[in-house]
């Protein structure tokens, strides 16, 4: 009987059209040559197999007459067309098979008939094959001074993918990820098809979202950034200079000659965190002054202070 179409599908002998479809779906996503590039001599010979055994079950006069007649039936004896006209049957081309069953090609690379599109539609409808599922996303915790200056960071990770043959295996692999200058909490990094992968599905796209570790002396708030400095009643009366380190380790003295109340703000304009959009600019520095009363006064204290004070 040549060929056993059935059995190259893996259908029973009454299967419906829907089987067929099932199979064929299954079948040529697995043996399509260009999913499998270090094997692909093996590969095209089982993809213009399935691909010949769809044409022919899929349409019921092919069926019935290889049913009747097998494999040689169908191609040492001419048969009858629809107007009765007896033609020897021929295969089709397997590529031009499967780019009519799914309308494009799912790969992004390697051959699809000619002229067709190389993108592959996710709606899992008969025509669009595999569904890709939802992103797989993960916290990407960050210091604040990498926010200020930007990064590079590689991250290894494992996934699940599905080799050619249909079984799940995992693997690793080193991705490099670039934090860029002003990047706020929440900000996602995505790295299509390097998530996890199941059987008859797309893999998922892998994604990063960045989260704001907290700082021991800053506080970001959107591009300003928040410290808080204490001072002495006296420094706070009589003027002080607050030293710090900022996020790329510079060092600024800033005097501050106003008298501080407990609520005073001093704003030093372009010291805060970059602007994604613009790293070049940024927001501002805001310190809040916290007055340090004394506890004890002694009477000449006292006396001094009121006189200085006009009290």
């Amino acid at each position: 009987m040549g060929l056993d179409y059935y059995e190259i599908l893996t259908v029973e002998r009454g299967a419906t059209e829907e089987d067929l479809k099932k199979a064929y779906r299954k079948l040529a996503m697995r043996w399509h040559p260009d999913k499998n590039p270090n094997n692909k001599d093996e590969a095209e010979a089982m993809f213009k197999q399935i691909s010949e055994a769809y044409e022919v079950l899929s349409d019921p006069h092919k069926r019935q007459v290889y049913d009747q007649y097998g494999e040689e039936g169908l191609k040492d004896g001419p048969q009858p067309d629809s107007a009765g006209n007896r033609n020897k049957f021929n295969p089709r081309n397997a590529e031009d098979i499967f780019a009519d069953f799914f309308g494009t090609s799912p790969f992004g690379y390697g051959g699809g008939g000619a002229g067709r599109s190389t993108r592959f539609s996710s709606d899992g409808g008969d025509g669009s094959g595999a569904k890709k599922p939802p992103p797989v996303e993960s916290m990407f915790p960050c210091a604040l001074d990498e926010l200020y200056t930007g990064s590079t960071r590689k991250m290894k990770i494992s996934r699940q993918v599905v080799e050619p043959n249909g079984r799940l295996k995992t693997e690793s692999e080193i991705l490099t990820i670039e934090v860029k200058p002003g990047w706020r909490k929440g900000t996602k990094i995505t790295f299509p098809d390097k998530g996890n992968q199941q059987l008859n599905q797309l893999p998922a796209d892998l994604v990063f979202v960045i989260d704001e570790k907290p700082h021991g002396f800053f506080i970001r708030d959107g591009n300003d950034l928040f410290m808080t400095h204490r001072v002495t009643l006296a420094e706070a009366i009589g003027g002080t200079t607050v030293d710090l380190t900022t996020l790329d380790d510079r060092t600024l003295s800033l005097p501050v000659t106003n008298i501080m109340s407990p609520s005073y703000e001093h704003v030093v304009p372009g010291e805060g965190m970059p602007l994604a959009r613009d790293p070049t600019i940024k927001g501002d520095l805001r310190i809040k002054f916290e007055v340090t009363f004394p506890t004890r006064l002694s009477p000449e204290q006292r006396a001094a202070l009121k006189r200085v004070l006009g009290g």
